[in-house]
């Protein structure tokens, strides 16, 4: 992919000649050699060219064209008798394109495209100091029609910011006057500034579009939805299967970002996921499921169909296990625990991740941030055996594309790697725009939803050993501690929900492993990740979300010391009171369709 990217000094140097070489410049290349003189103005040219390109892109593009054109004349108007005037203001366009399609127990249930365009526009009063700004985020949204022409109108886009200027403003005055009264009512000063000022960066990437094989996928989901009942293999148990859904979904978003500080940015990003769903009931009532599926950034890294296919086989027959798997034991269990690499991602998304996102803390407040490690700055927040890094630029890994990778944030600046954690302790966070104590600064963490405000998110947040055991010494370590125990211990091969064991083994100091169901961790917190880890793998695992935000967790499989594992108290469900409809085999359902 070919894109055009710098970064300015001040919004005024952008409307005049970039890198130009001053005639005592070129007389002191002179006297280093002539080879010195033509390396400078080669470089010079190629910025000169590059500088075309990128006012040509800007100029072909109506969108780019009609957001220009509507912040300029906005800062021309925003000149009010007895207002103040904004310091900062930005205008965002999400342009979005998604497609689902939904299979139900073998047929095509739903099947929807979808394309539509909203622009944030963000007014701050006040200055960087403080301003109008709260922690819940500031602006205004609208939706802005796609007109008669369905790809490019810039008369509806101008038109969906006046009306969205109009409103920030407004709001941003109510705002900022509110906020001076509030802060009146408090002794302690604010900890940090209201916002951070960036160098203007120009970057435009081509568009992106959705690239998905929709015929293909169609028939892979409604087959692998039907598998319970049309595969020979599977037919001996398809009634005791009470659900079976599969889904393909794509999403294509291209972003739009401009300020009044001379950020001109045009990127986008797109996600696939495929996901398979089958559920139903044990003998007792309990209630059981197995879902998961493949998420790709690119269409072309989603599982083959045959994958697919063999992913919902391994589910259904899961399913049937634990529908026959013994309930664990009554009585809790306190000891180690292997998470597997997908269990471990989750766990970290879940319970660290969000710890380490710096968002503002509440009007006030002394704390550091709202996370749980708004005090622990240097402090150990995770087992000294990792390491932990969030990076942006991390484009692929082990060959598989990352969605949480980028290169400009949300709020237009340059994307930073940061090393969160040096064996255990807490050294950054990943933070946006608006800044924390003893962080004034973005780090290039100010990440959106489409149409809503920016807020320090993780990006591609790496997990690392710093004594990493293979997949066997991981084994023999759990099963060397079942021996000195006396005891059976437990293996997690998958979560779900809030961090459920959906498939927990109980393990034998033999190795054996025995499926049970019916069990919930407790006590699986921050203080678990601090000091329950004695063991980390070398079997990193890739974990893509495509949440509103999209993020990559990469994580090895860890062995907790201490976990408490106990029977779930959930009441169980009464059984269906009669059987379901019979089966029509394959061929017989084809004649029927004749």
């Amino acid at each position: 992919m070919k894109f055009i990217s710098f970064t300015t000094v001040t919004p005024s140097e952008d409307s005049a000649p970039r890198r130009l070489l001053s005639f005592m410049q070129l007389r002191q290349l002179q006297a280093k050699g002539v080879f010195a003189l033509l390396l400078a103005l080669t470089a010079f040219i190629a910025t000169l060219i590059d500088t075309h390109r990128l006012t040509a892109q800007q100029t072909t593009d109506p969108m780019l064209q009609a957001m220009q054109a509507e912040l300029a004349r906005e800062q021309a108007l925003l000149i009010l008798p007895g207002m103040q005037r904004p310091y900062f203001m930005e205008y965002r366009l999400d342009e979005q394109t998604s497609y689902e399609a939904v299979a139900n127990y073998g047929a095509l249930t739903r099947e929807e495209t979808s394309h539509q365009r909203v622009v944030r526009v963000t007014v701050r009063i006040g200055s960087f100091l403080a301003d109008s700004s709260s922690s819940k985020g500031d602006g205004a949204v609208q939706v802005a029609p796609l007109g008669g022409n369905e790809d490019k109108d810039p008369a509806a886009l101008r038109y969906a910011l006046w009306t969205a200027t109009d409103e920030a403003y407004k709001s941003a005055l109510r705002a900022y006057s509110a906020k001076q009264a509030a802060l009146k009512r408090f002794q302690s000063a604010p900890t940090a500034n209201d916002f951070a000022p960036s160098k203007p960066v120009t970057r435009i990437e081509p568009l992106v579009a959705l690239d998905l094989d929709r015929a293909t996928w169609k028939q892979t989901i409604v087959e692998a939805s039907g598998l319970y009942a049309n595969d020979p293999t599977l037919r001996a148990t398809a009634s005791h299967v009470q659900f079976s859904s599969a889904n393909v979904r794509g999403l294509a978003v291209n972003r739009y970002l401009i300020n009044t500080e001379g950020t001109i940015v045009r990127h986008g990003y797109t996600g696939y996921n495929a996901t398979i769903s089958v559920g139903g009931q044990a003998s007792d009532g309990m209630q059981l499921a197995r879902a998961n599926g493949t998420t790709a950034a690119l269409a072309k890294d989603l599982e083959s169909a045959a994958a697919f296919r063999q992913r919902t086989i391994d589910d259904l027959k899961t399913l049937e296990a634990l529908r026959d798997a013994p309930i664990v034991a009554a009585e809790d269990y306190h000891g180690p625990v292997l998470f597997s690499g997908d269990a471990s991602a989750d766990t970290l998304a879940r319970l660290f991740v969000p710890n380490i996102e710096a968002d503002r803390p509440d009007v006030g407040t002394t704390a550091r941030t709202q996370g749980a490690y708004s005090s622990s700055l240097h402090a150990p927040v995770i087992s000294t055996l990792l390491n932990v890094k969030d990076d942006p630029l991390l484009t692929t890994f082990n060959g598989q594309h990352l969605l949480g990778s980028y290169d400009v944030d949300d709020e237009g600046v340059s994307a930073q790697p940061v090393d969160i954690v040096l064996a255990g302790k807490l050294t950054n966070f990943v933070i946006g725009r608006e800044p924390v104590e003893d962080f004034p600064d973005s780090n290039g963490h100010g990440r959106a939803a489409p149409g809503q405000p920016a807020h320090s998110r993780a990006a591609v947040t790496l997990f690392t050993a710093n004594h990493p055991k293979t997949s066997a010494e991981m084994d023999q370590q759990l099963r060397s501690l079942a021996s000195q125990q006396g005891r059976d211990v437990y293996a997690v091969e998958t979560l779900g929900g809030e961090l459920v064991p959906r498939l927990l083994y109980v393990v034998h100091a033999d190795g054996r492993r025995e499926l049970v169901r019916g069990a919930v961790f407790d006590e699986l917190d921050a203080r678990s990740l601090r000091s329950g880890i004695v063991a980390a793998g070398n079997d990193a695992y890739v974990a893509n979300a495509l949440g509103a935000i999209p993020q990559t967790t990469i994580a090895p499989s860890l062995l907790f010391g201490d976990i408490e594992i106990k029977r779930a108290s959930d009441e169980q469900q009464k059984l269906p009171y009669y059987d379901p409809p019979a089966l029509i085999a394959p061929a017989s359902r084809s004649k029927e369709g004749h």
